[in-house]
């Protein structure tokens, strides 16, 4: 590792911290723990913290000793001031003198002593840095570290390694145990510059924040040169002769398996997002003819249960030509991943008082060998943590398996911290929104309709890939969005290209769960003079596009075996022609029919498909200038002409949008086709 301190930088965040009032020593606090928090191979989503002791002026103006520590759930890569809340220090070290402490009555002693009552919590690993005595004190996970001390040997390496310079802790739990344990092991040598925690990660000390932050890339490079010293072959690859079939297959596969049916909600699923990766290391560890040995035998650092659970689902190579086997083994094994889990709530929660409620059973990661790995979570971000975490324990574990074996806490200690309450916190309160979990492709996503559609289905928790023959408008409604909102090219009178469309959504989201296909235009005529080449466009688009999108979306639901749902847009016309405009509403009467058609044969798989009847909506159908010339022709003001409809009352895209949310969320519902005109008794269906 190298030292990433810049001194111009350093003097520029005094500068930039010190006008607003921030102290050298807390900007310089700061300033260090982005540099760490930046560098995954230190701290990755979470993971780690730092602290400074310092003095601080509470709101009566007096002036007490602090601690400042890196608060639960912030960013180390982004900490502001803000993000290291101050404690009153006196009262925390008299805690030490106690010989245990529940983590309630340490809750209680964080908010009490927090020199601002509405500053955010602190670390749960606040009492370790103030039971010791050094100014600035850092803390990561490290994996070149983890590699070292995750070994059943990991005393020895670690004094192989670093001699008297760290001090050595033996597991234990985060909270009041390690820390009380840390001060221990320090006051039996006080000359130590910081401390390993085994199959934790390592404290470094330091009088400022340099000394301490170099310290840390020091002991890191120690533990990376050690790693490189009598290396053995690891990972001998198992023999397989299959050729593996495209990760656009694979993904839903997968992503079925990785899902559970809500019995509270008939019809509905529990379904996970997917991450894939792969790489030279990643291929060689899944490929590895004993991954099942160092794979399952636990997480890297504790912290990562919660974002990963335990151990990986391994499923076996997924070879072309025989992918319904693959699929029958692949749920087998979710579905034993399933069972184990279960036992090991069951078996534990018991031992701890049946005082704790079971998460959901569903893998976080999935190992392929030939592939690569998945990520699984409920948003795209979670399965990227989950991914990243996945990546990081691949490189952990190839160095502990290349100097020894790798080895892991317990199953009673990864209870521990998968079910204790201050770790879990760090996950936020769930938002349980009504599509979390799902993939939604709109195609005209960058039109009104389409755009207004994305919005309403990314608010309610979807992930929403937008697909437009205009890549820079399905781009701008994509950033618009924010997030994981995922902009592709798509013709969709063009198979090719609705096929790399959704090769796309699904490598990128590993499936999709709904289609809005919503894309069309309209062409005018009288029906008994136009050229029948305008007839034939129209279809292309306004029928046989629905299709195509149609066909490639239920390919990959009936991959998944988790249902769906196809949404089509078929305007008025399908239902009330208007004059000269049969050549749109001829393909748009085909496709109300193929909604019905879709509805009847994928039912059974439980596919619902419905579609939406709108009128007057403007868009690039409806644009402005049409506007003006229908209301001319008419003899009415544009205002008039928009809301010519029982309830007088223009209709919006944002309205469309919703319905179609509606149907998404109908479970119950398919072979509907829902008005939404605000009233025209001739469109109404009968």
């Amino acid at each position: 590792m190298k030292s990433a301190w810049v001194e111009r930088d350093a003097r520029a965040a005094i500068d930039h911290y010190g006008k607003a009032g921030i102290a050298r020593d807390v900007a310089l606090r700061v300033y260090t723990t982005r540099l760490l928090g930046r560098d995954p191979k230190l701290v990755m989503h979470g993971g780690g913290n730092t602290s400074l002791k310092t003095w601080a002026r509470d709101f009566s103006g007096d002036e007490a000793e602090v601690l400042c520590v890196k608060a639960t759930g912030w960013d180390m890569a982004a900490i502001e001031p803000a993000g290291m809340p101050a404690i009153r220090l006196a009262p925390l070290r008299k805690l030490c003198a106690l010989d245990a402490l529940s983590d309630e009555n340490m809750a209680r002693a964080q908010r009490a002593h927090l020199i601002d009552p509405a500053a955010p919590p602190p670390s749960v690993e606040m009492l370790l840095h103030a039971f010791l005595p050094a100014a600035f004190i850092d803390h990561t996970h490290a994996t070149a570290v983890l590699s070292l001390i995750d070994q059943p040997n990991s005393p020895e390496l670690s004094a192989d390694v670093y001699g008297s310079r760290l001090g050595f802790v033996a597991y234990r739990m985060p909270g009041f145990g390690l820390a009380k344990a840390a001060a221990d092991v320090f006051d039996r040598n006080r000359k130590v510059e910081g401390l390993i925690l085994d199959k934790h990660g390592i404290v470094t000390f330091g009088a400022e924040a340099r000394e301490a932050y170099e310290r840390m890339i020091e002991m890191v490079t120690l533990a990376e040169e050690r790693l490189q010293k009598n290396r053995k072959s690891v990972f001998a690859s198992a023999e397989f002769f299959q050729r593996i079939a495209p990760l656009s297959q694979v993904a839903p596969i997968l992503r079925g398996a990785c899902s559970l049916r809500d019995e509270r909600n008939e019809g509905a699923w529990l379904r996970q997002i997917a991450e894939f990766r792969v790489s030279d290391a990643i291929m060689a560890f899944v490929n590895g003819k004993d991954v099942t040995r160092y794979a399952r035998q636990g997480v890297i650092t504790p912290d990562h249960t919660i974002r990963t659970k335990n151990w990986p689902l391994i499923v076996p190579p997924p070879e072309t030509g025989k992918l319904d086997e693959f699929k029958r083994a692949a749920r087998k094994l979710a579905d034993a991943f399933g069972d184990h889990y279960r036992a090991y709530f069951t078996y534990n929660n018991l031992r701890v008082g049946n005082t704790k409620t079971m998460v959901d059973p569903l893998p976080r990661v999935v190992l392929v060998p030939g592939l690569g790995l998945f990520g699984f979570g409920p948003t795209a971000k979670d399965a990227t943590v989950a991914a990243d975490i996945a990546e990081a324990a691949v490189e952990c574990i190839t160095g502990a398996e290349a100097i020894g074996t790798f080895r892991s806490i317990s199953d009673a200690d990864m209870f521990d911290c998968e079910y204790w309450p201050l770790e879990l916190f760090k996950l936020g309160v769930p938002k349980n929104l009504p599509l979390a979990g799902q993939v939604v492709a709109i195609t005209g996503a960058g039109g009104a309709i389409g755009a207004a559609t994305a919005r309403v289905f990314a608010a309610a928790g979807a992930e929403v890939a937008l697909l437009d023959i205009d890549a820079g408008a399905a781009m701008q409604t994509a950033k618009a969005i924010g997030g994981s909102a995922l902009a592709v090219r798509c013709d969709v009178t063009d198979a090719a290209s609705v096929k790399a469309a959704f090769d796309q959504v699904t490598t990128t989201f590993g499936g999709v769960d709904i289609a809005v296909s919503n894309a069309g235009a309209a062409w005018q005529g009288k029906i008994g003079e136009v050229d029948e080449a305008v007839l034939r466009k129209s279809f292309e688009l306004n029928f046989f596009a629905h299709q195509k999108v149609a066909q490639a979306a239920v390919k990959i639901m009936l991959a998944q075996g988790t249902g769906g749902c196809l949404l089509f847009n078929v305007s008025k016309q399908a239902v009330n022609p208007g004059a000269n405009f049969g050549p749109y509403g001829l393909p748009k009467a085909a496709t109300l029919f193929l909604v019905r058609q879709y509805a009847l044969d994928y039912g059974p798989d439980g596919i619902r498909a419905n579609a939406v009847n709108a009128d007057r909506i403007r868009s690039g159908l409806l644009t402005d200038d049409f506007i003006k010339e229908r209301s001319k022709a008419r003899g009415v003001s544009e205002k008039d002409y928009m809301s010519g409809n029982l309830l007088g009352r223009e209709v919006t895209a944002d309205d469309v949008a919703q319905a179609f949310l509606a149907q998404a969320l109908a479970l119950k519902t398919t072979a509907d086709v829902t008005t939404v005109d605000g009233g025209n008794i001739a469109a109404a269906l009968r």
